[in-house]
């Protein structure tokens, strides 16, 4: 079974390491010793090759397709580390994912609970993700218990929440106990590896574009995998960079999850994982995913992606039918304009389009809102998901013409 992406991602390998042990399962294959060193944090996670795409459950009780559940919808969308057999959430059940997120059937069904995923497949499958990104970053009783029998079915488990599953004795037990592993996305490694900025950035001498945007949950990392995809489909080769846990455990094979680590770290440890791909990937572009908002005072990332990246261009992301900030009800959305003044004071960058997340929208509303942004702030807009993909090259064409020959160049 495939992903189903609004465009055909180009996936790459990973590193060149050895590649791990497989991950038993107590119904189908023999137990084995964990891979040494396990993957327990998101370094290694990165960094590490796999020569087989896994096999996945999302688990994504009672959020799937709203703000909370993004991880579990950005990976329907797009996954280049797992083949995702099904999604738990048992408000839908038997729903088919595609048609709940974007209206077009793929195949992957919504399940009850784990054992109703389990039934409708031969064999344990690899892993259970953790797909939600709840405010408070932390599993509740009976989500401990998902993952537990997730474990004891011999399934592994990868962990995106602040709330990190190997230092907790239970889960670290399990771990052992049923030879599977624990993979916590976010945590970050260890202090005396972390990197300062340096100001190596300058050596990294392709366009740097951000997607940033109004808010968080909004669409910014989703936006910012359509335009990579969108950018090597024309000949290119734009490499992502990732500052989420979404986004790394999709497959970016750079990133660091930026609200995990220490805030002195933060702008140097962005910076060295762009260097890193520059020089590892000669690209013609990179593309960085944004978190937060610089006008949010919940989230401080967003100005250390601004600090560590130092970005040419910045594309914002806006949802036009969002009266106010997801998590917060008394705190009204701001204008873009504002944001983009903002941003523009804050950091010697320039921003090049706005895209839209449409939800709550029709196909009216969208277009409407196009074309108010589009004359009210001079620049391109766009919707990743609804509007073709070309249009998003076209904003960064427009802001990069050397882009545009060096693409006409590769597809002569």
């Amino acid at each position: 079974m495939t992903i189903v992406s609004p465009i055909s991602l180009r996936a790459r390998p990973y590193s060149a390491q050895a590649p791990p042990a497989a991950v038993p399962s107590s119904r189908s294959r023999p137990p084995l010793v964990p891979p040494e060193p396990p993957l327990h944090n998101a370094h290694t996670f990165v960094t590490r090759a796999r020569s087989n795409i896994a096999t996945a459950i999302v688990y994504c009780e009672g959020q799937f397709g709203d703000i909370d559940g993004k991880t579990a919808n950005g990976l329907i969308r797009h996954s280049e580390k797992y083949t995702v057999l099904s999604v738990i959430d048992s408000r839908q059940t038997g729903e088919d994912t595609g048609t709940i997120l974007d209206g077009s059937a793929n195949g992957i069904p919504v399940c009850r609970d784990l054992s109703d995923a389990l039934s409708q497949v031969d064999t344990v499958p690899d892993f259970l993700i953790f797909g939600m990104a709840p405010a408070s970053g932390l599993l509740s009783t009976e989500q401990r218990e998902v993952v537990l029998a997730a474990m004891a079915e011999g399934m592994s488990i990868i962990n995106g929440l602040h709330e990190f599953l190997n230092d907790d004795p239970e889960f670290a037990a399990a771990r052992i106990a049923h030879k599977v592993d624990i993979v916590d996305v976010r945590c970050p490694r260890p202090k005396k590896f972390l990197r300062l900025f340096s100001g190596r950035i300058s050596e990294v001498t392709c366009p740097r574009i951000a997607v940033l945007g109004t808010d968080c949950a909004i669409g910014k990392r989703t936006t910012a995998t359509v335009l990579t995809a969108a950018l090597n489909a024309m000949g290119l080769k734009a490499v992502m960079v990732g500052t989420g846990q979404t986004g790394i455990i999709q497959g970016a094979r750079y990133g660091v999850a930026l609200d995990s680590v220490p805030s002195q770290f933060c702008a140097g440890e962005l910076e060295a994982t762009i260097v890193e791909a520059f020089h590892a990937e000669q690209p013609d572009v990179i593309i960085i995913e944004g978190q937060g908002a610089l006008s949010h005072p919940a989230f401080s990332t967003t100005s250390f992606v601004l600090r560590g990246a130092c970005p040419h261009g910045v594309v914002l992301q806006h949802a036009p039918a969002r009266e106010f900030r997801c998590d917060f009800a008394t705190m009204a959305m701001p204008d873009p304009a504002d944001e983009i003044r903002l941003i523009e004071t804050f950091s010697p960058t320039r921003v090049i389009g706005l895209t839209l997340n449409h939800e709550h929208m029709g196909e009216g509303e969208v277009a409407s809102a196009i074309d108010a942004y589009t004359r009210d702030l001079g620049i391109p807009v766009t919707d990743a998901l609804t509007r073709p993909a070309q249009y998003l090259v076209d904003m960064v064409f427009a802001a990069f013409p050397e882009l545009a020959v060096r693409s006409q160049g590769e597809t002569q």
